[in-house]
């Protein structure tokens, strides 16, 4: 290590050493009150007034830290810890809205585990060379307007923002018009520009599913983000009386679905191994009536893998197994979303592995180990526009998007650890 790579790895140990797991515990508890249900989770779907409400309480929470604060077009919040030098500052953060019942770490851990950080390098009095910049964005669950992740795709790419304006909720209300009220309830703010350069982002997240908890492990290095891609099956039949009709002159849609429906998961099974993730999600039946054949069965397919061949080889699986449909009966598909795996380069996971390494030998824990993320996160378009990683901590039971949500305090002040030590890292380069 040269003399010059020296003060940095210190301030990036003392940045690790001053997270304080009192005050990190006591943020999520805070922020957890904005839409706390009495089963101890989390409503706060993006944009509602509770969302706007807890929105003014992190700006609190930052400008008491000494950052200063920033919007931008589609609504996300910076908060901005000034570096030494006017450089393209380190980001880290996540998104704070949840499904309509979530938990009180998915998303928030991210965002509060940064402020958390600038906290610590203020109480071990380091100043960074680049600016540090923690990030709330808006609309990462979709769960109220779709698709998710619209905060983090439009600052990457604000070409999408238009579109994104004139997505509608169940009960109407276009996104358009509640982002323009959530950026009026914020004219307070200055407006910062979208696209603006970055020198590095990293994301820390509760892993959501089982393999740390599993494995016995309080860490995860994320390598990557699986792809995906979803389809739009629709099975053709002929509606009929359920009692007059025979079996043998039936044109059935339903039976036709889950012929085709048995041949995916006979694929999945047999792909296992490499861990390809399928899922036949949304169905819709018509006529839907209980003594009608139906003569239409639409359902979607949700399949993942980091193989982005062995997806190929699905699509293709999917196309011949249609071509075989049962008789009187048609199958089409159309595939409505697409998208490759993310790879995070390795100088930032060599980073990361050695964040994660020190914080859980320091606790007397087990080395972190790498794994692949099989959701989306905002991360996987901010990997567009600038070196983006990960930090993963274990999900109690692999639950996420419940109440049930839970994660060890002891594992969160780890996983913040992790990530003052990168972030401090990265900000001193």
């Amino acid at each position: 290590m040269t003399q010059q790579e020296q003060p940095a790895a210190d301030a990036a140990e003392r940045a690790q050493d001053h997270v304080d797991n009192g005050r990190l515990q006591a943020a999520i508890a805070a922020l957890a009150a904005y839409g706390g249900r009495d089963d101890g989770g989390v409503s706060r779907e993006t944009l509602t007034p509770i969302d706007l409400a807890a929105r003014r309480h992190l700006i609190g929470q930052a400008r008491a830290l000494g950052c200063e604060v920033g919007i931008d077009d589609c609504a996300n919040l910076f908060f901005r810890r000034p570096g030494s030098d006017d450089l393209p500052p380190v980001l880290t953060g996540s998104h704070a809205d949840t499904q309509p019942v979530g938990g009180k770490l998915d998303g928030a851990y991210g965002v509060l585990a940064g402020l958390e950080v600038i906290a610590a390098l203020n109480d071990a009095g380091i100043r960074t060379r680049r600016p540090i910049e923690v990030v709330a964005w808006t609309n990462e669950e979709g769960s109220r307007f779709g698709p998710g992740a619209m905060g983090s795709s439009a600052f990457v790419d604000p070409s999408r923002l238009p579109a994104y304006r004139d997505a509608v909720d169940a009960d109407g209300v276009r996104f358009g018009d509640a982002l323009d009220a959530a950026l009026s309830d914020s004219a307070d703010l200055p407006r910062v520009p979208m696209a603006r350069p970055l020198s590095a982002c990293v994301e820390l997240h509760i892993e959501q599913g089982p393999v740390l908890e599993r494995a016995g492990v309080p860490l995860g290095v994320v390598n990557g983000i699986q792809s995906v891609r979803w389809y739009r099956v629709t099975c053709g039949g002929t509606m009929a009386h359920a009692g007059t009709t025979p079996m043998n002159e039936r044109a059935d849609a339903m039976h036709a679905a889950i012929d085709l429906a048995q041949r995916l998961y006979a694929f999945a099974a047999a792909h296992a191994a490499s861990e390809l993730r399928l899922t036949l999600g949304r169905w819709l039946v018509a006529p839907n009536s209980v003594n009608t054949i139906p003569g239409t069965v639409e359902f979607t397919v949700d399949v993942r893998c980091v193989d982005e061949s062995l997806l190929d080889r699905f699509e293709a699986m999917l196309g011949g197994a249609i071509a075989q449909a049962l008789p009187r009966c048609t199958i089409a598909y159309d595939c409505f979303f697409r998208r490759e795996p993310t790879r995070f380069p390795g100088d930032m996971l060599s980073l990361i592995e050695k964040a994660c390494a020190r914080a859980s030998a320091r606790a007397g824990r087990g080395a972190p180990m790498a794994l692949t993320s099989g959701a989306f996160h905002d991360a996987m378009y901010v990997a567009e526009h600038c070196p983006t990683a990960m930090i993963f901590v274990p999900s109690r039971g692999g639950i996420s998007h419940n109440a049930a949500e839970h994660t060890e305090p002891h594992d969160l002040l780890l996983g913040a650890q992790a990530l003052a030590y990168t972030v401090t890292a990265l900000a001193n380069r």
